[in-house]
């Protein structure tokens, strides 16, 4: 299984490389780790992820070749994983191009890792 990257013209904005110091425990943690998990709640979207996490470089269109779904699903997938925070995206030309979100990623495990 292969992905080819976008083109060097394309790329995702810098990743946010701040701390997170918000708390991992209470209700405002609570419900941020339900948002995460609910957006990693479909097989489709945490198979996204592991093709995004593969990569180095952006993603486009080729996410739909890689998968056993209709382009207007992938996108819908691409949708929630965005809004999660997960997933960031940039408009090249006529092409949105994907990247994880490190940061994100980063909280989802200190947040799991606090249960």
């Amino acid at each position: 299984m292969t992905i080819r990257a976008a083109s060097k013209e394309a790329s995702c904005p810098p990743p946010d490389t701040r701390p997170d110091l918000r708390p991992v425990e209470g209700r405002e943690a609570d419900d941020e780790l339900a948002e995460l998990a609910k957006a990693l709640g479909h097989p489709a979207r945490v198979k996204i992820l592991r093709l995004l996490a593969t990569r180095n470089s952006c993603v486009c269109g080729e996410l739909v070749d890689e998968l056993p779904l209709a382009q207007s699903t992938v996108s819908q997938h691409l949708k929630v994983l965005k809004d999660s925070g997960l997933v960031r995206g940039a408009i090249s030309g006529p092409r949105t191009c994907y990247c994880l979100e490190p940061r994100a990623l980063r909280r989802l495990k200190a947040l799991v890792g606090a249960l």
